[in-house]
């Protein structure tokens, strides 16, 4: 959680009135996003060194070393263009060490032999010889920032390392930023002065777990009050009641060419029976990959058009939205029930035809993406909005529907992405929460292995054989293009390279996020008829695609993805008769992550959510953007007590019914969450 400002004018000054921020500096810390003197002291450790313990040079061994020295002798000399050395030897009363830094002339006048410093750095082999290698140093008599203590670490940019980080953080009086003139909502046993200086500035290693704790309860009892708050607003909204038509639902379930699970009836009756209150449902269903979501929203989408409603049925992508209109087109009754396909590609007279027909009623249910919202549409009864993955519709969005409808919508959000328990107690506070676990019979796991890349001769065999089969594989990357920033494999490299070698005798296609939508939907159109036998893709192929046929994903780069979201890709095969597999292939053959060893025996999706979580925090599972926005530097959601206790303060404040304008630098943080629509 950020330290607002608020009125705090002390945080809000440049860095420029710090000493040694001139124009160069400035322009470094601007890209770190430090403008203020609140934006760098908001800029967090990493993580920390330990140099707090010293060692008697009698003892050294390799490694990380923290001693207090005088200094012997110092020599400096160019070893060749552009490579200066200084060389010291220091000592104390048991030993002495050699110390070397490159390209570091100014050392040789620190150093004094009259002066006692302490010296953390690394102890290794260099040139023949142990020595400590660029180590930090400084007088015993200054307040030591870098040397002899616990020492933090920060996301550093180019010219500007931690130490230089540390200097300036140093020059800020903490208890001028006035951070604790506010008050608090919540009884709390520590200032906020106190645990930010831990963190930058820590004595002990106990000071920094208190620190985080301090600041992990402020980000959740804020993001729990925020979604306190919006169920509350949302509770103040009515909407109008969609009778249950029980004659059409069971017809439609006798009609289905396979049997509901046990979970399908229930939360279909749970949404049926919330769907008839004149509050707007506002409900998530969360449901494995394969479980059977889809035909619960035809069911709901059905029953809400046999008295005259109409249904928006949203999604992220237009290959979504065009396989749902397929797909929901063979579930329901077509004579009856007129289904719409609205998407930003359709061509002008085309859209102005539907739009017709949307606002005069003609057409029941409207499967699109976001132009649904974005568009200048009118609907002449709107009153239940489905949206698939995306995870948050926000008050927003629900009021923006209004001056689409009569009244507010019900809206129901689906997902395929499990949601860890502790996480949705959080984020998703405003929502009630259904979960389809069960899947329907006859499904085979998928089988999960990785393979080395060196191995990859022996993974195209086996697409071979799959393909000879009569079956379709996926090969999926992480980028789009090469970068040299990372080193990963691109989708549009390797289509090249596939086309032209291991697979060229194949039937390839190339799917990615950059290309058109009427290019996309082209590629899938050709992968879904047969017509393509290997599809390499990025992971827009992540959600909803439904291809019975594939029986085989590669994903390479696989430590570069989430479990959750490999366990979405690897549920776009396993979708037919036969078994089908997926195969992990990491960039390197040497250290295989843990995590992906998880994927080859857990096919559990709400299992490896919870693993990845403990393990990566909610950017694993949600994106690394997206974890940016909920900005939750210090929470573990991995700890349910820690939730509890934000929940129980929450509850006291929303009780006492107290102004939350009281507490502005609280009530900023809160109205950030608030906005936040989307995490996925």
């Amino acid at each position: 959680m950020a330290l607002s400002s608020c009125n705090n004018r002390r945080m809000d000054l440049p860095v420029t009135e710090l000493n040694g921020v001139g124009e160069k500096v400035r322009t470094m810390l601007a890209r770190l996003k430090i403008v203020t003197i609140g934006d760098l002291v908001n800029h967090l450790p990493r993580r920390y060194d330990d140099y707090s313990k010293m060692t008697p040079l009698k003892d050294v061994q390799p490694g990380p070393l923290t001693a207090k020295v005088v200094v012997d002798s110092v020599t400096a000399r160019y070893v060749r263009r552009g490579l200066h050395i200084t060389e010291a030897i220091l000592s104390d009363t048991s030993g002495s060490v050699k110390a070397v830094w490159f390209n570091q002339p100014y050392r040789k006048k620190q150093l004094a032999s009259n002066q006692e410093y302490f010296v953390s750095g690394t102890y290794e082999f260099n040139n023949r010889s142990y020595s400590l290698l660029n180590p930090s140093l400084e007088k015993v008599s200054d307040f030591p920032k870098n040397t002899a203590r616990i020492v933090p670490v920060y996301k550093e940019t180019k010219g500007l390392k931690s130490h230089a980080l540390r200097k300036l953080i140093a020059q800020v009086n903490f208890s001028e930023l006035g951070l604790d003139d506010e008050s608090y909502p919540y009884e709390v046993d520590l200032d906020r002065t106190v645990a930010l200086r831990m963190l930058h500035f820590p004595n002990t290693l106990a000071e920094i777990d208190t620190a985080r704790e301090y600041f992990a309860f402020e980000e959740l009892y804020a993001i729990i009050l925020a979604s306190a708050l919006v169920r509350q607003q949302n509770e103040q909204f009515t909407a109008k009641p969609i009778p249950f038509s029980e004659q059409v639902v069971k017809n439609f379930v006798a009609s289905l060419p396979f049997s509901l699970t046990n979970d399908q009836r229930r939360v279909a009756w749970q949404c049926l029976q919330e769907l008839e209150q004149s509050k707007p449902m506002n409900r998530l269903i969360e449901g494995d990959v394969g479980s059977g979501k889809t035909v619960v929203a035809a069911l709901l989408a059905l029953n809400a058009t046999e008295v005259g409603n109409q249904v928006a049925f949203m999604v992220p992508t237009e290959v979504l939205a065009n396989q749902h209109y397929e797909n929901i087109s063979k579930l329901l009754p077509l004579g009856k029930i007129k289904i719409g396909l609205y998407t930003g590609s359709l061509k002008k007279s085309d859209k102005q035809e539907l739009t017709k027909k949307i606002s005069s009623g003609e057409i029941n249910i409207v499967i699109g993406t976001h132009a649904l919202m974005q568009d200048k549409l009118e609907f002449e009864d709107l009153n239940l909005v489905i949206i698939d993955e995306q995870h948050r519709f926000g008050v927003k969005q629900r009021v923006a529907l209004v001056d689409k409808s009569n009244t507010l919508p019900h809206v129901l959000t689906m997902t395929a992405t499990p949601i860890p328990r502790t996480l949705a107690l959080t984020i998703f506070g405003d929502l009630d929460i259904s979960v389809i676990s069960e899947m329907p019979p006859g499904r085979i796991p998928v089988q999960t292995s990785i393979a080395s890349p060196n191995s990859m001769q022996a993974v195209y065999r086996q697409i071979r054989e799959e393909v000879s089969a009569g079956r379709q594989a996926f090969i999926i990357y992480p980028l789009v293009e090469d970068s040299e920033a990372l080193a990963a494999k691109s989708a549009t490299e390797a289509y090249t390279q596939l086309s032209q070698g291991p697979l060229k005798d194949l039937s390839l296609g190339l799917l990615h996020g950059r290309l058109k939508p009427e290019e996309k939907e082209a590629v899938m159109k050709k992968f879904s008829e047969g017509e393509t036998q290997v599809l390499v893709s990025t992971t827009v192929v992540e959600v909803g695609v439904d291809v019975p046929n594939a029986s085989i994903m590669v994903i390479e780069g696989a430590e570069r993805f989430g479990l959750a979201q490999i366990h979405q890709l690897r549920g776009r095969v396993g979708r037919g008769l036969h078994q089908s597999y997926c195969i992990l292939v990491p960039t390197s053959s040497q250290s295989v992550p843990k995590r992906l060893r998880a994927l080859e025996t857990i096919n559990d999706g709400f299992r490896l959510a919870e693993y990845d979580l403990e393990l990566r925090g909610p950017g694993a599972i949600y994106g690394s953007s997206q974890h940016g926005e909920l900005n939750l530097n210090f929470t573990r959601l991995s700890d349910p007590k820690q939730i509890q206790k934000a929940q129980a303060a929450v509850r006291d404040f929303m009780q006492k019914g107290e102004d939350l304008l009281k507490y502005p630098r609280l009530a900023e943080v809160v109205e950030q969450y608030k906005s936040i629509t989307h995490l996925n």
